[in-house]
């Protein structure tokens, strides 16, 4: 069974950074292909970032891109998202993605 559990959420304020983890397992998370995705208040969910397996590529949403690393340690089975400068817009829950599957999540508040 595929699970995800997120990690490290948190309130902080603007200009300010935290770093997101993902623990996957259930699946050869070496293997695939890993998103980070947020829901804001009301509004619907946004892909943010995805690490590639084969590569290690990364690829990010515009809203983040400069200010969001996402990262992977595949001896951990473990995915990364450190956040830099960030900003009220950011505040949301945050999910990391294996296929259709999502975590529980955990809220990011930025916020002075």
């Amino acid at each position: 069974e595929v699970q995800l559990v997120e990690s490290g959420g948190g309130l902080v304020q603007p200009g300010g950074s935290l770093r997101l983890s993902c623990a996957a397992s259930g699946f050869t998370f070496s293997s695939y292909a890993m998103s980070w995705v947020r829901q804001a208040p009301g509004k619907g969910l946004e892909w943010v970032a995805a690490s590639n397996s084969g590569d290690n590529s990364t690829s990010y949403a515009d809203s983040v891109k400069g200010r969001f690393t996402v990262s992977r340690d595949n001896a951990k089975n473990t995915l990364y998202l450190q956040m830099n400068s960030l900003k009220p817009e950011d505040t949301a829950v945050y999910y990391c993605s294996f296929r259709q599957t999502r975590g529980q999540g955990t809220q990011v508040t930025v916020s002075s």
